[in-house]
């Protein structure tokens, strides 16, 4: 029996250590028990937000971009004071190499102005800032770092020039690119009473810790005037409506009025003209004011004789026209907000609670939907029989359906590699111990994530890459348990006691279970380190470790305690 013994003999320490335990019911409690308080411990680390969860993990990169949304009737030099003010600000930033200031329409379409709009944006109340970087891997301060630090001062700076103007600091996303971090859709049947609600939500939105950037996308309404052309007046002054188009469109817009001839091209070249840009300018909303604006404008009739062109044109004042938007054949407007380093779900459960109490406290009957699906954040109002749905969307609605995707896949792999168990063992309860010990390798990617957060600058979040890792971690897992069951039963056929087969089993295999754990660690540290992937490191990493650990000593105590082995 020694023979045998000596011949399968291969870290005697770690033997009589793993025998110890197996032969002590006492020890095999004690050692049940720190598993489950880890597992119980690390789960817990999620709601007590010692460690944060995101779906997609920040990206240093080498640009940036700020837009800037003015109120909706901004004269082009008001918006471009804005724009000068926010360049001002950041203009002596060491990291920052140029900038490009597209004014009244958005800067050339990158990857997140896909989604955002940038490519639709004209009008005076529009600008885009193209800030460009050093190169991200020279540099010490990362983008979204300095974004969160030159916000809050560019905000406070620029936004006081005119009343209710956004700023918003837009950063390439690492994952698909979203209208927003947040997304509230409002849906209800009249637009005006669904862009009203809109500004309550901001309101909640604004009061919401991690919330920055609020703004509801919809167009304010303001002032304005239709100048009616008189067919009467204008019939009875002997000029035509089409005369009186022409010199309003000419006076404002400008227009081709003749042509010049070329000889060497063989071509014409029109003559533009319009009013000088002082002569443009129009300072006031007021109807007195456009009033004597246009009584400086004449046009001559058939006869010779001048007409003033407010003799023939009526001023009317009325409002604006808002775009009305539409989803599902829905009237709907978006509130939008980024979040400020910090995951989406832990902002939207705050606001969601703050709108329940906000919306029922104005007289509104708030229902939750009810499910466990993507929409069960939603809101449902009621009042004065009219319904209205608050829906969130962007990259929160993203994070819900990756980690239910994840989450599929996650419970897809368990079910497969327990029926390939069963099968080859012919025995539930076996596969059960290996599927069981693959699953506790979660403790040491959340308590990972958690260590990775205490040494790093920045918030490190438990992101998809991280359940990406999780994910990959069960085959490892459950190869270390492979390789300690069928070690053991083949010592057993060899009329060596089940105990004692246990111990020698996880001496033997220690050093191979260790040797594939080093070269999974090694290989995962590059990726570390790196701003995208780093979750998938640190949860291969720390997911590894804590593999070994159950593997060596909590799989054993299972093994022990079935009568199936």
């Amino acid at each position: 029996m020694d023979m045998k013994m000596s011949h399968y003999h291969k870290g005697k320490l770690f033997e009589r250590f793993v025998y110890h335990i197996l032969n002590s019911r006492t020890n095999k409690t004690i050692v049940i028990l720190l598993v489950i308080l880890s597992l119980i411990g690390s789960i817990y680390m999620l709601p007590t937000k010692m460690v944060l969860a995101k779906m997609l993990p920040n990206k240093s990169a080498n640009t940036f971009t700020i837009y800037i949304d003015a109120p909706t009737k901004t004269a082009i030099e008001k918006t471009k004071e804005i724009a000068q003010c926010v360049i001002n600000t950041i203009k002596n930033e060491s990291e920052i190499t140029d900038m490009e200031l597209f004014l009244g329409q958005g800067s050339p379409l990158d990857y997140a102005g896909l989604v955002k709009g940038s490519g639709m944006k004209q009008g005076e109340q529009f600008a885009e800032i193209v800030v460009n970087l050093t190169n991200k891997h020279t540099r010490d301060e990362k983008s979204f770092s300095m974004i969160q630090r030159l916000r809050p001062i560019i905000q406070k700076k620029c936004e006081l020039i005119a009343k209710n103007t956004s700023i918003k600091m837009i950063e390439m996303p690492a994952g698909p690119p979203t209208l927003a971090s947040i997304v509230v859709e409002v849906f209800g049947e009249n637009n005006k009473e669904v862009t009203s609600l809109g500004y309550e939500v901001a309101k909640v939105l604004k009061q919401t810790n991690g919330l920055v950037d609020v703004d509801v996308m919809a167009d304010e309404i303001y002032k304005t005037y239709k100048l009616i052309p008189l067919v009467d007046k204008i019939t009875k002054s002997g000029l035509s409506v089409e005369q009186v188009n022409k010199i309003l469109y000419l006076a404002f817009e400008g227009m081709v009025v003749a042509v010049k001839d070329t000889i060497n091209l063989n071509d014409q070249i029109g003559i533009f003209i319009q009013l000088a840009e002082n002569s443009q300018k129009i300072e006031k909303n007021d109807a007195e004011y456009l009033q004597n604006k246009l009584s400086e404008l004449y046009l001559m009739n058939k006869k010779g004789a001048m007409i003033p062109l407010t003799e023939v044109v009526e001023i009317i004042q009325t409002q604006s026209n808002p775009t009305i938007y539409h989803k599902d054949l829905k009237t709907m407007v978006n509130v939008v907000a980024e979040t400020n380093m910090v995951s989406q779900v832990y902002p939207l459960l705050e606001a969601r609670e703050k709108m329940i109490k906000y919306f029922t406290n104005l007289g509104y009957k708030v229902e939750k939907v009810s499910g466990i699906t993507t929409y069960m954040f939603d809101l449902i109002l009621e009042k004065e029989n009219k319904k209205y749905l608050l829906r969130w969307d962007g990259e929160m609605k993203v994070t819900l359906d990756t980690f239910r995707d994840l989450g599929g896949a996650f419970i897809a792999a368990l079910v497969l590699i327990f029926l390939l168990l069963v099968i080859y063992y012919k025995s539930f309860v076996l596969s059960g111990i290996v599927l069981g010990g693959s699953f506790l390798s979660i403790i040491g990617v959340i308590v990972g994530h958690w260590v990775a957060d205490l040494v790093t600058k920045e918030t490190f979040f438990l992101t998809a890459t991280s359940l990406i890792g999780f994910i990959a971690l069960m085959g490892i897992s459950s190869r270390n348990s492979l390789l300690l069951i069928d070690f053991a039963k083949s010592l057993m056929k060899k009329d060596i006691e089940k105990r004692r087969a246990i111990a020698i089993a996880s001496a033997t295999r220690a050093k191979p279970i260790m040797l594939t754990a080093i070269a999974i660690i090694l290989g995962s540290a590059l990726l570390a380190s790196d701003p995208i992937f780093g979750g998938l490191g640190v949860a291969l990493i720390s997911g590894t470790v804590a593999a070994v650990i159950i593997s060596l000593v909590f799989i054993p105590i299972l093994m022990d305690n079935t009568k199936a082995l």
